[in-house]
């Protein structure tokens, strides 16, 4: 047992050193970004505090996570307390709460983050864990070991990185971001070091022989009927994600998901269709039912499939009625029909199979429909496809269970674009070029091999690609742009506190106020954000601030000639110029007696300044009216606004007839509010705060984006997949078979 369990801490830890390393090297560019963009120079010192703490101590991170890893091992045949985590000393005693004791929200945060990044993990690599408890199990002599307590498994390791990330004396909000970085670089390829793992295990001889078929069961008795149909459901549907809260999480892809990145299909994919005919054949039945005569069944002479997709080649080559723009499926099978039967008589009709083709491949369109926009000029690109995929449908029936199925790929690219299509969206012409050929590479090429479709998606994606690597440049610079404003809106937030520090319960003269509070605050901004709040340059006007204050506070002093143009510089270098600057200067430094021509010269000064925009002024912003209070579920989803991550989709409902437009989250400040909107190019749509945001969620007038609404054609065959189950009565009771 000892050489296993040694082998085993030797195969994790080599496979884990190179993204050990990356994550050690990763972790410290991050903090130097961090630093050398933050937003004010006290978040940007903490983060070079950080970064030293870090260099330090990195050292021990690797050598101190390896031996938690070491001891798991080593604690494998030690009981631990029922209901205890392994790393408790002290397990409650059961039965009862043990010893209760309020908990940091820095613990509870940091819990939270690594159950989700273990989380992840075990639904990716269920069966490895599955298999690698069985065997773990026999090596401890014990039952199997569950996720929490698997050496080596996600669990073990997300205590293993809590555990060494103390080593490195960083604060909380540091080893939270140490975990983000430790899930894409370290976690991110561990479900294939597991199956690695359990492998080896197996040719070391610890139940070699070992499988596991996962067994599909039916949610509630299925009718007498249909003994095998409800036990198949899932399959006849591919599932929208790995696990249902995934499907929940925020969309933020610029581009559809490219096969490579897909979950893998189901390779039953025959038993899947077997149900989906088992669907089909109850819903003929109950349809002949309710037909006049639908009882009498008439000779059939049924065509072969062969024979109705070289009807459909010949039916896709003849050209269209004018004025007419496409065929929908019920008249292609109108018309292959019509053909039929002229030639081999009334009795022709279609096989079950390819009756159940032509409905299906409806089906799916008719949701489609439901979604695209018809001014949209990939809509007839979409109609287009229909023959080609019905032949391909025809001839492979994996089309309507493969979500990676190359037909099914191109037709999702295609109607995600007539989806989002918008007459202000300014879609890139090059992209819609592309379909067009892609469409018409399809139709004219495509026989019997589906790689066509492959091919003519490949070109569609290849130039989505380069749309989404130009729109997130775009993106970034109208990101950079409004952090710019609001570095400046935080410098001018901090001048304005530090202004009112240092006037303190002093009444000074109401204009001499004004003064400060507009012209000299302007100047500590500028100053604040070129130089940083520790610089010599700040203190210098700091220094000048208490000496202007002093002046203002000692009526019939003599100005000061060297705090007159220290002053009247620094006015120069915010926009004042020339006598204006001279003015302001002379007032800020001297406290003169009031009079009729100083009353009359203050007056015109007053009005000058008014008329003059501010440094950063937003004059939009500062005329909007002060909105209502928001009511509990708009401070709900203002909340969940905030939470949301860049990159997010959002949908707004445009009109009264419901049409919707995707714009996508790029950016929001905690600071000011503002939240910037992009398009699909990455061009600025316009501006908004968080709170108007959330206020349309509330109405219903927006939405975010979630997963499972990444892909139009899943969505679609999601819908049919219930209003099939829905019209052979079964609705609800196979949830499983609700994904899509």
């Amino acid at each position: 047992m000892r050489v296993m369990l040694e082998r085993a801490l030797a195969l994790v830890s080599e496979e884990l050193d190179h993204p050990l390393n990356a994550l050690l090297t990763e972790y410290e560019q991050e903090l130097f970004r961090l630093a050398d963009q933050a937003r004010n120079p006290g978040v940007g010192a903490h983060h070079m505090a950080t970064l030293r703490s870090f260099r330090v101590n990195r050292a021990d991170l690797i050598p101190r996570f390896l031996l938690a890893l070491e001891s798991s091992l080593a604690a494998i045949r030690t009981p631990s307390a029922p209901g205890a985590r392994p790393t408790s000393s002290d397990p409650s005693p059961i039965g009862g709460f043990g010893t209760l004791s309020l908990v940091e929200d820095a613990v509870m945060d940091e819990g939270t983050v690594l159950r989700e990044i273990a989380s992840r993990q075990e639904g990716r690599a269920n069966l490895s864990l599955h298999l690698l408890g069985q065997r773990f199990g026999v090596l401890a002599g014990a039952p199997a070991f569950d996720a929490e307590r698997l050496p080596l498994g996600p669990q073990c390791l997300c205590r293993a990185i809590e555990s060494a990330a103390r080593a490195l004396e960083i604060e909380h909000d540091a080893r939270l971001l140490l975990y983000r970085i430790f899930d894409r670089e370290v976690m991110a390829g561990y479900a294939g070091v597991l199956e690695r793992l359990d492998a080896h295990l197996a040719d070391g001889g610890i139940l070699p022989a070992l499988t596991f078929v996962p067994m599909r069961v039916r949610a509630t008795a299925a009718p007498a009927e249909e003994p095998a149909a409800s036990a198949r459901v899932a399959a006849a549907a591919p599932s929208r994600s790995p696990a249902a809260h995934e499907a929940q999480r925020p969309y933020t892809a610029w581009a559809a998901a490219t096969p490579a990145t897909q979950a893998p299909d189901d390779d039953d994919h025959e038993a899947a269709y077997r149900t989906l005919q088992q669907l089909m054949s109850g819903r003929r039945e109950l349809l002949r039912k309710f037909r006049p005569g639908g009882e009498a069944r008439a000779p059939r002479q049924e065509l072969q499939t062969a024979e109705v997709s070289q009807a459909l080649r010949r039916l896709q080559a003849q050209p269209l009625a004018p004025g007419k723009a496409s065929r929908n499926l019920a008249e292609v099978r109108r018309s292959l029909l019509a053909q039929a039967r002229q030639r081999d008589g009334e009795a022709a009709t279609l096989a079950p199979q390819d009756e159940d083709a032509f409905e299906l491949l409806g089906m799916l369109y008719s949701h489609i429909e439901d979604e695209i926009r018809n001014e949209a000029p990939a809509a007839s690109l979409v109609r287009e496809l229909q023959i080609p995929l019905l032949r391909a449908a025809l001839q492979d029936h994996s089309f309507f269970t493969r979500k990676r199925h190359p037909a099914r790929q191109l037709l999702n690219t295609v109607a995600e674009s007539a989806a989002s299509w918008h007459e202000d969206t300014a879609f890139d012409p090059r992209v819609q070029a592309v379909l067009r050929q892609a469409v018409a590479h399809v139709v004219r090429n495509f026989e019997t091999d589906v790689g066509v479709f492959a091919e003519g998606n490949a070109q569609v994606e290849a130039q989505i690609q380069t749309q989404a690597r130009t729109a997130e440049l775009q993106e970034r610079r109208h990101v950079e742009a409004a952090q710019g404003k609001e570095r400046l809106e935080a410098a001018k937030l901090r001048a304005g506190l530090l202004m009112r520090e240092i006037v303190g319960d002093h009444r000074l003269p109401r204009f001499s106020r004004a003064l400060l509070d507009q012209a000299w605050s302007d100047v500590l901004t500028l100053t604040l954000l070129r130089h940083g709040e520790r610089s010599d340059a700040f203190r210098q006007q700091i220094d000048a601030t208490h000496r202007i204050v002093d002046a203002a506070l000692q009526p019939g002093d003599p100005a000061d000639p060297v705090l007159q143009a220290h002053v009247e510089a620094a006015l120069g270098q915010v926009g004042y110029h020339g006598d204006e600057a001279a003015v302001i200067a002379q007032r800020l430094t001297s406290h003169r007696p009031d009079d009729d021509a100083d009353a009359a010269s203050r007056t015109e000064l007053a009005l000058k300044l008014k008329a003059r925009a501010r440094l950063g002024e937003d004059a939009d912003r500062a005329r909007r009216p002060v909105p209502p209070p928001r009511t509990p579920d708009e401070q709900a989803q203002y909340d969940y606004l905030r939470t949301l991550p860049f990159g997010t989709w959002m949908e707004f409902t445009t009109n009264q007839q419901g049409d919707v437009v995707r714009r996508r989250m790029s950016w929001f400040s905690p600071i000011t509010d503002h939240v910037l909107f992009v398009n699909q190019r990455g061009q600025r749509t316009g501006e908004q705060s968080l709170d108007a945001v959330a206020r349309l969620m509330a109405s219903g007038n927006a939405r975010v984006v979630t997963e499972d609404r990444g892909h139009l054609v899943d969505r679609a065959w999601q819908a049919a997949m219930s209003a099939l189950r829905s019209f052979a009565g079964r609705g609800e009771a196979h949830p499983s078979g609700a994904t899509a």
